[in-house]
């Protein structure tokens, strides 16, 4: 399984971006579909998440009403739609797969990564 995430950028400050993360195949049984985010120095942080059977989304506080998580089951992508972008949220961004539907917000339930998109909001 190989995911391949897109749409990173600079944007100014109230800005926004489109993430994609497309994923090879649906042949494994991954059950959530997650993003996070790893700042310079930082340690990588739980953003979004979205369960593959219902599209049931679910954010971390930091993001809750700015971003929003969808997925095409079709052309099996996820997306990440981030308005009001703010500095903080200036990071590489990564997709990931997990079939661990109860620690959808733990990196290390999350068994496929894509290689990360950079983030940079200007102030």
């Amino acid at each position: 399984v190989q995911l391949q995430a897109s749409g990173g950028g600079l944007v100014q400050t109230g800005g926004s971006l489109r993430l994609s993360c497309k994923v090879s195949e649906r042949t494994w049984n991954y059950s959530v579909m997650g993003w996070f985010r790893q700042a310079s120095g930082k340690s990588r942080t739980f953003v979004a998440a979205v369960a593959w059977n219902t599209g049931t989304p679910f954010y971390s506080d930091s993001v809750k009403g700015r971003f929003t998580a969808s997925l095409d089951r079709v052309t099996n992508t996820i997306y990440l739609q981030m308005n009001s972008l703010r500095p903080e949220d200036t990071a590489v961004y990564y997709c990931a797969a997990s079939d661990n539907p109860l620690r959808y917000t733990d990196a290390r339930s999350y068994t496929y990564w894509g290689q990360g998109t950079l983030v940079t909001v200007s102030s």
